[in-house]
């Protein structure tokens, strides 16, 4: 089994100053590559400023023999963005790799939900994605290369009591990643979207005591590491990953059924007398883009 390196590369791995973010910077150091460590320190619902826990994270590796260098700067705005990027590019000259991993929670229920609840939530993890991403992609234009993660959450791709905010986010993260795909693919940049579980700070009152020792971080790492490499050549596909169990997900369309002749109209009752056909998912398969719908059309559309 021959290794997986990454010698030569350079990482920013946003939140990583603990947690999930903080095995990933390890293990992309201990790999040979030269990690920025984005962490603005807060709490896990948002709060407060604690520089410490990249510098922390920073001296692990340094310490151990690797690269790395700290940032504090917030996801969730552009100026943050750019001086994350920015970082790797003034201490290590360029940007191979991001990881998308920054984010806090701010639980509610729908009705208890308050607008700032929404939009922090949103501001960090969806909009937080936008703001290192693009700045990112710049910096990997130039060298035609990149390895691009979004970190989305079960939340998002199957629902949470209590997490609208957060899938919402997550979920967003998904519709990013399937158009960015596309735009970026003839710069040999691939990109794809994880959703790991883990016993953390973070997720601390949500997994039962019961199995935390079970679900920890390091078993999201093997999966993510491989995808930020040069061997993995897929984009555009999601991941969840949960202990050890690894899997792919994806949004499938099944092949459904048409109505009509594209001129007639068509009756409600006629779609509910056809419902089966409709829903049915044998035969779905996942699309490569938004177009790629009409082939279900081509009887109406001949």
């Amino acid at each position: 089994m021959s290794d997986i390196r990454l010698d030569g590369r350079v990482a920013v791995v946003t939140g990583s100053g603990g947690g999930i973010g903080r095995e990933y910077a390890l293990e992309l150091a201990s790999r040979g590559a030269k990690v920025v460590i984005n962490d603005l320190g807060v709490s896990k619902d948002g709060a407060g400023v604690d520089t410490s826990r990249a510098d922390g994270v920073v001296k692990e590796i340094k310490d151990a023999g690797g690269e790395a260098v700290a940032n504090y700067d917030s996801v969730s705005t552009m100026e943050g963005g750019n001086s994350i990027i920015q970082t790797a590019m003034d201490t290590f000259g360029k940007v191979d790799i991001l990881i998308n991993n920054a984010g806090f929670l701010r639980d509610r229920s729908f009705l208890k939900m308050t607008e700032e609840d929404w939009d922090d939530i949103i501001a960090v993890h969806l909009k937080g994605a936008f703001c290192v991403t693009q700045p990112a992609v710049k910096a990997m234009k130039e060298n035609n290369y990149g390895r691009i993660i979004f970190t989305s959450s079960t939340s998002g791709l199957f629902g949470s009591f209590g997490q609208t905010n957060y899938g919402a986010a997550k979920m967003g993260l998904v519709g990013i990643m399937n158009s960015l795909k596309l735009e970026v693919a003839k710069y040999n940049i691939m990109v794809n979207t994880i959703a790991p579980t883990a016993y953390s700070r973070m997720t601390e009152g949500i997994i039962p005591d019961s199995i935390k020792d079970k679900i920890k971080s390091k078993f999201n790492v093997p999966l993510t590491v491989y995808l930020c490499s040069e061997e993995n050549q897929d984009t555009g596909r999601i991941y969840v990953m949960n202990g050890g169990w690894f899997d792919r997900t994806a949004i499938m369309a099944g092949p459904g059924i048409c109505l009509g002749d594209s001129e007639r109209d068509i009756p409600a009752e006629e779609v509910r007398d056809n419902l089966e056909n409709i829903i049915t998912m044998d035969g779905a398969e996942p699309l490569d883009n938004g177009s790629s719908i009409f082939k279900y059309l081509a009887p109406l559309l001949s």
